[in-house]
């Protein structure tokens, strides 16, 4: 096979894109799409799916909150209706969680990003690999953290804390479920154009008292490139680990972020 082939991921990989209606996700589970895979998104925007859903009708969806876990068992049961299976997890879910000084941070806003963003890791993990472990086309599970897993980032300790917990249960999977042929890899997004981002950098700018416009330039200083990644760069790696060109890459944090220096 020519090396070129093996960039290309097997058409009709049946995957899960969880958090998939905007943002990342959507633009992942487009790309698989497009490259001929079977794509089931979950996410608890209902608006956002439709939105995903009148773009590429042949992409399958369940409204759930990742966060609960009798939520992603229906989606699964989902899953098995549609796909009949699973080859890739692409586990995306996230979100930007509180800005402030940790002494200033409530306890609810803590309990809700660990659940958000490390529970729901778990729960989708725990009812993936079985579908996984039974693939033959060398199934993938990839858990989006985000530079903030390997960075510390003052003003967002609950974010950074489970961003880092991503990473340790990706390695701990990946050794796990290697034997039986699993790959296990994490993407590390820098700082992604769009609106999430905006809305990031404005409470931070409110949190420091400067203004938007400061806070922008702060956060391009720090990339060595001096530009923001795309969502496309993302979805463009995710393709990537799960292609035949990837099947020696497992266990794996790799950022795409243009080299965030410091945050």
């Amino acid at each position: 096979m020519r090396v070129l082939d093996l960039l290309r991921p097997v058409r009709g990989l049946r995957v899960l894109v969880s958090a998939g209606a905007s943002g990342i996700g959507a633009t992942v589970a487009a790309a698989f799409c497009e490259a001929g895979a079977r794509v089931h998104v979950c996410d608890i925007d209902r608006t956002g799916l439709a939105r995903l859903s009148a773009e590429f009708p042949e992409i399958t969806t369940s409204v759930a909150d990742a966060s609960v876990a009798r939520d992603v068992d229906t989606v699964f049961d989902d899953v098995k209706s549609t796909l009949g299976g699973l080859d890739v997890l692409v586990n995306n879910v996230g979100i930007a969680g509180p800005t402030g000084p940790v002494e200033d941070i409530g306890r609810v806003d803590w309990e809700r990003t660990v659940a958000v963003n490390l529970n729901s890791h778990f729960y989708f993990a725990t009812r993936a690999v079985p579908l996984l472990k039974a693939s033959s086309q060398e199934p993938c599970l990839i858990a989006i953290s985000s530079v903030a897993g390997r960075l510390g980032y003052p003003l967002r300790t609950p974010y950074a804390s489970t961003k880092w917990a991503i990473v340790g249960m990706m390695k701990s999977l990946a050794i796990e479920l290697g034997p039986q042929g699993v790959r296990v890899n994490a993407i590390l997004p820098g700082t992604v154009e769009g609106e999430r981002m905006n809305r990031v950098i404005g409470a931070r700018a409110a949190a420091a008292g400067v203004s938007e416009t400061t806070m922008r330039e702060e956060y391009l200083g720090k990339i060595s490139l001096r530009r923001m990644v795309t969502t496309e760069d993302i979805a463009a790696m995710a393709l990537f680990l799960c292609s035949p060109a990837a099947r020696n890459i497992t266990g794996q944090a790799i950022s795409v972020d243009g080299n965030m220096e410091y945050l």
